[in-house]
């Protein structure tokens, strides 16, 4: 019989400055530069709440030499404060390997290495409260502080206490999950059959490598690289692999230095000041800055490719990218048919298959269901959306007096920097200037050669029908 949880107990201590709820890289860095603010004599008062029992960064994709997209200087705290305990080149000094990196003149690091590394942060930095779910989030009038109601969850991940916190601010990151196309979350969602999501691959490499024939499903980096992870595994001539992809070409990113200026703050406090319907046409269009493969990755696919033409004949493997999956069922028992369409050429098709691996992305977790109790103060834009202002608040009536800020849930107001790490640090000293009410930390002004918008000026009229001074006195 499951003992049930001990009934909340109102905090009746001195209120937080700051919850955070969820401990992803977001709100890790949140925490390390909250903790020990430069200048403050006072600690700010910060508690973070996860509801996994400890810090791990996308597990299933932590494929052996997969590299970060950004450099290592996109740590947790580096590009604010660059002195501070937290840094990766710290982390690195406390493992005796600052010589080591020194030498391998790595500008990109291993995911597994930023994971450790976080991980590493998280073991120290107090304040962080892992198996900790947080359930509700209410305003209290009468004390004008937030209401936070959490569950304490065992090593079973079953309740154990209830708790509730009260706090000046809440900072939201929890993440996003994976996306699950139509078509393809009955059988998902059955279990029927082999059809998982990249964010899961590791845990299912082996039955994935034992299946006849597999098809990945994405044009990103999570599927080229499960794609090469497979080619590598199987054998020459007999590879039995399919790798379809929506957009019209398995493209490289854009990672021209100008591009990547897209990643600045200078691009993100522009996007913000476009209207609502400019930027929800503006995201699709640029999936290449953050959509497509990096070039190494390419290059790897097709030179294991072509390694393998090197005896004669062409490797069992099949690239298709152009192709919409309109619909799939189960074959049998075990097998998955999938109904294909060509964009460009109009043409249907069915692909038979023994196992599917969606490299379909991710998506941001609603905020709806969390912040139930606020919903009647929080103010939305024309498609329902939380609005969001530049310093990554919620828009509240002005009944509310805290701050609810959010991290890696503004892509529609602040584009497609959200969810970089590279912007991690700025959007958190963003985040502690303004809820400190003064400048801890000092933030460029400029950071993009690139002008993103015209600067609004009054322009100046010239004199109307200026007086002519003749060339030539007459007479």
């Amino acid at each position: 019989m499951t003992t049930p949880p001990t009934p909340p107990n109102p905090d009746t201590d001195q209120p937080h400055d700051l919850v955070g709820i969820g401990i992803g890289p977001f709100n890790l860095s949140l925490a390390a530069l909250a903790h020990g603010i430069p200048g403050n004599p006072h600690p700010l008062a910060a508690t973070f709440y996860e509801q996994r029992p400890a810090f791990h960064w996308h597990p299933g994709l932590l494929i052996d030499g997969a590299s970060l997209q950004v450099p290592f200087l996109a740590d947790l705290v580096t590009l604010a404060d660059p002195t501070s305990p937290w840094t990766f080149l710290n982390y690195l000094r406390t493992r005796d390997r600052l010589f080591p990196f020194y030498f391998a003149e790595r500008f990109h690091i291993q995911r597994a290495e930023y994971d450790a590394y976080c991980r590493w942060v998280t073991q120290q930095l107090p304040g962080l409260r892992f198996s900790h779910q947080v359930d509700a989030i209410r305003w209290n009038d009468e004390r004008a502080f937030f209401e936070v109601d959490f569950t304490q969850l065992d090593s079973h991940g079953e309740a154990e206490a209830l708790g509730r916190a009260h706090t000046r601010h809440i900072a939201l990151g929890v993440g996003t999950e994976p996306h699950i196309p139509e078509p393809l979350k009955p059988l998902a969602e059955a279990g029927s059959v082999p059809l998982i999501h990249s964010a899961d691959y590791l845990h299912h490499r082996e039955q994935l490598l034992n299946a006849e024939h597999i098809t990945v499903i994405g044009s990103g980096q999570s599927g080229a690289e499960i794609f090469l992870d497979l080619l590598r595994a199987r054998p020459a001539g007999r590879e039995k692999l399919h790798w379809l992809a929506r957009t019209p070409a398995f493209a490289p990113m854009e990672y021209s230095k100008l591009g990547l200026e897209h990643f600045t703050p200078d691009y993100t406090r522009y996007f913000h000041t476009l209207p609502e319907p400019v930027r929800d046409e503006l995201v699709p269009h640029q999936w290449q800055l953050h959509k497509g493969i990096d070039h190494d990755t390419i290059t790897a696919i097709h030179e294991e490719l072509y390694r393998r033409t090197l005896h004669g004949g062409w490797p069992d493997a099949t690239l298709t990218p152009g192709v919409t999956v309109r619909t799939a069922g189960r074959v049998a028992t075990s097998r998955v048919e999938l109904h294909l369409e060509h964009t460009q050429q109009g043409t249907r098709s069915r692909l038979t298959t023994d196992a599917v691996v969606l490299a379909t992305g991710y998506r941001e977790r609603p905020l709806d269901q969390m912040l139930d109790g606020l919903s009647h103060h929080l103010r939305r834009d024309t498609s329902g959306r939380p609005r969001i202002d530049d310093q990554f608040r919620l828009d509240l009536d002005p009944t509310i007096t805290g701050n609810i800020y959010v991290q890696n849930a503004e892509r529609h107001t602040h584009g497609v920097g959200a969810p970089d790490l590279g912007l991690a640090a700025w959007r958190s000293a963003t985040i502690l200037n303004n809820l400190t009410g003064t400048t801890p930390y000092p933030l460029p002004q400029r950071t993009a050669f690139t002008t993103f918008g015209l600067t609004p000026h009054t322009p100046k009229i010239p004199a109307q029908n200026p007086a002519l001074t003749p060339l030539v006195q007459s007479n």
